[in-house]
């Protein structure tokens, strides 16, 4: 019989049964390649790899982690009794008495899909090393790899000792997740991760750098959102002039992946999750993100950089543009400039 040392009782160890239930399987089918020519190292990604170098920072020694911050507790004006104003309003379904709890559990949920969203840009940078052609480009996404590992580690351990509670992967977010790591063409994955994902990821962080309350989510959502401004730069570069040639199907395909994907992507805003954890009225709710003035304009200026990028790449096409003022994601007079 094995004995375990007393002072180990407490600890907790790596069972695989314990790793398996909160596992996403995706199988895929992928082709990896090697490329013997090394490049001249004088390219604009090569340039982009240069600045990941110098950026890099520490999650555990950068990050002043001393900050006292207690989830639940009252909120003044200094410390986030601002936060989510829009619920603050007509035909909110939050009352008066729950507001502390509301703007607690809505800094929780974000935090929360940051870090899977984190964890879903950690896997997906990981297979773009394997599955791009170019050397520069796989030199880039291994540095990629490092900023989004020390994200994951910077918002896990932020839910884990500040706030304590964690929700479940939104069931958009999750969903796009499976597309994009099942998808075999790496060109799509980065439409999925560095345009999509990544463009609502870097204005979400730095929404949340000036509207989050304590300070120490302020400097993480801050340092994160610096490092976001170069993976999108590098979705950019390695898809400028792609799809100048493109067949008309092959270019079908892209805009029937961004049309799933922005729909996924919209759904994800309307809070379905807080509202349940709350006990209040799901439909009200649901209702209310969709129609509330301050949510709309929330969600455009969340899809700004997505729309910016595709406008870029030649990917804004008459149905993409169709949804986006569908879901009402864009204002009318942003689609009409070019």
């Amino acid at each position: 019989m094995t004995t375990v040392p007393d002072e180990a009782t407490d600890a907790t160890f790596f069972t695989l049964d314990a790793v398996t239930a909160d596992l996403m399987k995706v199988e895929a089918l992928t082709q990896a390649c090697l490329n013997w020519d090394y490049g001249k190292r004088d390219s604009r990604v090569w340039s982009l790899y240069e600045k990941n170098k110098a950026s890099q920072w520490n999650a555990a020694t950068d990050i002043d982690w001393d900050h006292d911050v207690r989830f639940g507790s009252e909120l003044t004006e200094e410390n986030g009794a601002r936060l989510a104003g829009f619920v603050v309003g007509e035909g909110s379904p939050v009352p008066r008495e729950l507001l502390t709890r509301f703007r607690w559990e809505y800094q929780a949920w974000m935090c929360s899909q940051f870090l899977h969203g984190e964890q879903g840009a950690l896997v997906t940078t990981a297979r773009l090393v394997e599955t791009v052609p170019d050397m520069d480009a796989k030199t880039y996404a291994a540095s990629q790899v490092a900023d989004e590992a020390r994200h994951v580690e910077a918002f896990a351990r932020y839910m884990d000792e500040k706030l304590g509670t964690v929700y479940p992967v939104n069931p958009g977010l999750g969903t796009l997740l499976r597309d994009v790591l099942s998808e075999s063409r790496w060109d799509i994955v980065y439409l999925g991760m560095q345009v999509v994902m990544e463009g609502l990821a870097i204005t979400g962080l730095r929404l949340a750098s000036s509207g989050f309350g304590d300070p120490l989510i302020r400097q993480i959502t801050k340092m994160v959102a610096s490092d976001e401004a170069r993976h999108i730069a590098f979705g950019v570069t390695s898809l400028t002039g792609m799809y100048a040639d493109a067949t008309t199907a092959e270019l079908r395909e892209r805009e029937d992946f961004l049309l799933e994907s922005i729909r996924l992507m919209s759904r994800r805003f309307m809070l379905r999750e807080v509202w349940e954890r709350m006990d209040l009225d799901v439909a009200k709710g649901l209702r209310f993100a969709r129609t509330n003035p301050m949510m709309a304009t929330y969600r455009q200026l969340l899809f700004q950089q997505v729309i910016h990028v595709l406008r870029q790449l030649g990917l804004l096409s008459e149905r993409v543009r169709e949804l986006l003022l569908a879901e009402n994601l864009v204002r009318p007079e942003t689609m009409a400039t070019r």
